[in-house]
């Protein structure tokens, strides 16, 4: 089984920046797809941002693009969401999920993924 940690959430200021960190204890992480995923009190969890296999393609939810920022390094087996210009709609518990898979489609349904961290809270007040 694929596991992962996610860390680097906290509580911030609107306008300011956290950097979220995904670190899997996986050798064929290098073969899996990620995304990021959040969930705010009382509502569905929803998709963020994915990235590929490789690097090479990724995709944003409209309201975090130019915003956000997903990238992965394969030699560490880590992912990262960098969150720049925050608001306070950006609060929720934000989720790492894993798949297998060496193509370039989005997978943007919670449901597609079998793999999962136990999330990380990031609060944005005012």
């Amino acid at each position: 089984q694929v596991q992962l940690v996610e860390s680097g959430g906290g509580l911030v200021q609107a306008g300011g920046s956290l950097r979220l960190s995904c670190a899997a204890s996986e050798r064929t992480f290098g073969n899996h797809a990620m995304g990021w995923f959040r969930q705010a009190p009382g509502k569905e969890r929803e998709f963020v941002a994915t990235i590929s296999w490789n690097g090479g393609g990724a995709d944003y939810r409209d309201s975090v693009k130019g915003r956000f920022t997903i990238s992965r390094d394969n030699a560490k087996n880590t992912v990262y969401l960098q969150m720049n210009s925050l608001k306070p709609e950006d609060t929720a518990v934000y989720y790492c999920a894993a798949r297998y898979y060496r193509g370039y489609l989005s997978y943007r349904e919670p449901s597609e993924y079998p793999y999962w961290g136990q999330g990380t809270q990031v609060t944005v007040s005012l």
